[in-house]
């Protein structure tokens, strides 16, 4: 039997009319968000609980953040984006959740612009297309595809170059070293395609490499490669 939540696979020739659906949500997308900027993406896991050391340390990021002048934008969802949405309230910017229907995952409540899409691609552009920097909190398969589809943007050209930063040095150690030991020998990826990521556990060590980029154009902090 087939499933009809399986949109992608589900897609024929003659469903056209998905087509003005995708072209609304750019629209509407281009239209809430043009005066965001400036701004700073926060992705990470939706399964972390309000006491989970990760989600105060996204809570007070965007915090500091917003206290700075910085607007934030989430995923939308609950656990990482929902703590980085509260921060924003904190601060008094504005906190935009972009979130996606997905089964199990409810909308958070701190968003206050928030937008609802049916694509993930769609989405994706409005999650890149207005920050001025990206903080990669720990996170699972969404927040692994979040941070390669990034670094690939900036790769091709697709992008404006951006600091994007990890938190959590233990978190990401084991896939920094495969990235070195494995990859990097390998010829498939050069260090090139890594200049503009950075690796922190410090909150103010955020703050400092975004301001310096909007001040300076210049990217400091550990590089993560």
């Amino acid at each position: 039997m087939v499933n009809d939540y399986y949109e992608i696979n589900n897609l024929n020739k003659d469903e056209s009319w998905r087509l003005f659906r995708i072209i609304g949500e750019f629209v509407t997308g281009f239209d809430r968000l043009e005066s965001i900027e400036p701004a700073v993406t926060i992705f990470g896991s939706a399964r972390v609980k309000q006491d989970d050391p990760v989600y105060l340390q996204a809570e007070d990021i965007a915090l500091k953040l917003g206290q700075n002048g910085f607007n934030i934008i989430t995923g939308g969802g609950p656990g990482v984006m929902e703590a980085a949405n509260k921060g924003a309230v904190k601060a008094g910017v504005s906190s935009v959740g972009i979130s996606i229907t997905l089964p199990g995952e409810p909308h958070n409540e701190y968003a206050t612009k928030s937008l609802l899409f049916d694509h993930f691609f769609t989405r994706k552009v409005m999650l890149v297309k207005y920050a001025t920097a990206f903080v990669i909190m720990p996170g699972g398969l969404g927040t692994m595809d979040e941070l390669t589809e990034l670094l690939t943007l900036m790769q091709t050209e697709k992008i404006r170059p951006f600091p994007v930063i990890l938190f959590g040095s233990a978190f990401w150690e084991g896939l920094l070293k495969w990235l070195r030991d494995v990859v990097h020998p390998l010829g498939y990826i050069s260090e090139g395609d890594f200049d503009l990521l950075r690796i922190t556990d410090s909150t103010d060590e955020i703050l400092r490499i975004i301001n310096k980029w909007r001040e300076y154009h210049e990217c400091v902090g550990n590089r993560a490669l």
